[in-house]
């Protein structure tokens, strides 16, 4: 009892307990998003101008360099959260395994572009 409907519990198709584990990373992400991105304006605005040196130096400090990568992880993070959902409620055919394998190589690899910037802009501003 308890384990979804008869036919259900005979079809194997009772639930995968998996969806508060998704919902839950996902207000997660959106959490960390919110707080990042408000230390990165705040960062931004307390500098004296935007050009490229002074973004530059100012990156190359480990306490900026840390949270724009933590920035950039989690905002993926959750973009891939959020389109794997829309991918599985919408697409019901062999197509959605393309997809998805689709949707996880563009995240890691941008990811990783990003993470590369960031690492490059902050390892050049430290040695300039």
């Amino acid at each position: 009892m308890g384990n979804g409907t008869h036919i259900g519990r005979v079809r194997g198709l009772g639930a995968a307990h998996e969806g508060a584990h998704h919902w839950v990373t996902q207000r997660l992400t959106a959490g960390s998003n919110l707080l990042l991105m408000l230390w990165l304006i705040v960062s931004l605005v307390r500098l004296p101008e935007l050009s490229y040196g002074v973004v530059q130096s100012w990156l190359s400090s480990p306490w900026a360099a840390v949270p724009m990568i933590l920035l950039v992880i989690s905002v993926f993070n959750h973009f891939r959260l959020g389109l794997q959902v829309v991918i599985e409620d919408y697409q019901h055919d062999e197509t959605r395994i393309v997809l998805m394998s689709l949707l996880n190589y563009f995240t890691i690899a941008a990811g990783t572009f990003a993470i590369f910037s960031i690492l490059k802009v902050a390892f050049t501003g430290a040695a300039a």
